[in-house]
């Protein structure tokens, strides 16, 4: 008769007859370990190393036998278990993705010292027997699409700001002053005029009138009044570092902001493009507040399926109260809880601070929790949360987002 294992979100509880294998897979860059335990525990066989190609994952097909009668575990390092997982859910193995910090925990209940791969592989095999974590689905192609693009824009996003912190440096350096009249130097004006006149050198050297005809979106011009007082502030300019080395690394990075921008735009309408072929994703934006890029970003972090209540979606995130009382500590408002997504929840502050603004139902939540005295940071990670169960909602019924505003 069958043993039916817990449930742990984001996944899908599964059954597990007798006599069933756990095996556990150390994940590496170029090379993986597995080790196998039966029902009790026991090692079936020593942990063996399988390099991350064609044969090594023959070698671990021929070592797990059946599909059905095995159920496979490993961490979610990095990138590197991506092409493994396909391997084996193509193969018909149930696999659980675990949370490194959960592993780590359990490792430490043997007050374990030593740390090799062997030993690691072997901790979440045993993991997988005596935890039984929830089997992780295979994300459909629309998602892992969605997945690598925001990924993708991440990625140029952080560089865009690497390139935009360069900037400053160099700025403080060479003319300090210019942000008092053009304040976010990564912006198409601030770039359009660093290309021309990157240090307070060479503004002293330009004609205003040339500089007031420089358009910097392809419709606007920077303006003579703009023009003249760049000019006028860098005649008395404090900084004292000029010539071609502030030059170069100013004109490099503002040319590479434009570059990066002009991508992160093109990136946005292929995500919008993708989100138009996902059913969940394109309800998500009926949603007041919650745009393309929330909703892709939603879609690429959560498994919604993998969460029986919202609530649970809301503490997967981090946005669930923390209660610590004891004997006589009974503070009377609690700190946000430091474990979840941090990324995601970071992501969704700015969404949540439009819809508190723009959704007349978060509006008039928000609003609620302000007049009754709550701390406007504590307002927004509430509305925050309710702005969650709306997305659960969504995710879980397939229909466009219909608030119940309260009556006058």
């Amino acid at each position: 008769m069958g043993t039916k294992l817990g449930s742990e979100a984001p996944g899908h509880a599964i059954t597990v007859e007798r006599n069933m294998r756990f095996v556990g897979i150390d994940i590496g860059s170029e090379k993986h370990v597995v080790a196998i335990v039966d029902e009790t525990g026991k090692p079936l066989r020593k942990p063996i190393p399988f390099s991350e190609d064609a044969s090594g994952y023959e070698r671990l097909r021929s070592m797990l036998g059946e599909a059905a009668d095995a159920f496979v575990a490993m961490e979610a390092t990095g990138h590197y278990w991506q092409n493994l997982f396909a391997f084996l859910h193509a193969a018909g193995f149930q696999i659980a993705l675990l949370n490194p910090t959960r592993t780590s925990r359990f490792a430490a209940e043997d007050l374990r010292r030593a740390k090799t791969d062997a030993l690691d592989a072997l901790g979440i095999a045993r993991f997988a027997q005596q935890k039984r974590p929830a089997a992780t689905p295979m994300p459909d192609a629309a998602t892992l699409e969605l997945r690598e693009l925001m990924r993708l824009r991440d990625r140029l996003v952080q560089d865009l700001g690497d390139r935009a912190r360069q900037v400053h440096r160099a700025l403080d350096l060479s003319f300090p002053e210019l942000t008092d009249h053009v304040r976010d130097v990564a912006s198409a004006k601030a770039t359009t005029l660093l290309v021309v006149c990157p240090t307070a050198e060479k503004f002293r050297a330009a004609d205003p009138k040339v500089l007031a005809e420089l358009k910097y979106d392809g419709r606007h011009v920077i303006g003579l009044e703009l023009a003249k007082a760049l000019c006028e502030a860098a005649k008395t300019s404090v900084g004292r570092h000029q010539g071609t080395p502030y030059e170069l690394q100013i004109r490099y990075a503002c040319e590479d902001i434009a570059t990066l921008r002009a991508r992160i735009r093109k990136l946005d309408e292929d995500i919008s493009q993708s989100l138009d072929r996902h059913e969940v994703g394109k309800l998500l934006t009926t949603i007041d507040g919650i745009g393309d890029n929330t909703a892709a970003r939603m879609i690429a972090s959560i498994d919604f399926d993998g969460f029986k209540s919202a609530a649970a979606l809301a503490a997967y995130v981090g946005v669930a109260p923390l209660v610590n009382h004891s004997g006589k500590r009974q503070p009377l408002r609690g700190h946000a809880c430091a474990m979840g997504d941090a990324d995601l929840r970071a992501k969704l502050w700015m969404p949540t601070l439009r819809a508190v603004t723009h959704n007349p139902w978060l509006k008039a939540f928000y609003a609620r929790l302000v007049a009754a005295g709550k701390p406007k940071k504590l307002a927004i990670i509430a509305a925050m949360r309710k702005l969650l169960g709306a997305i659960m909602s969504v995710a879980r019924t397939r229909t466009p987002f219909v608030p119940k505003l309260a009556a006058a």
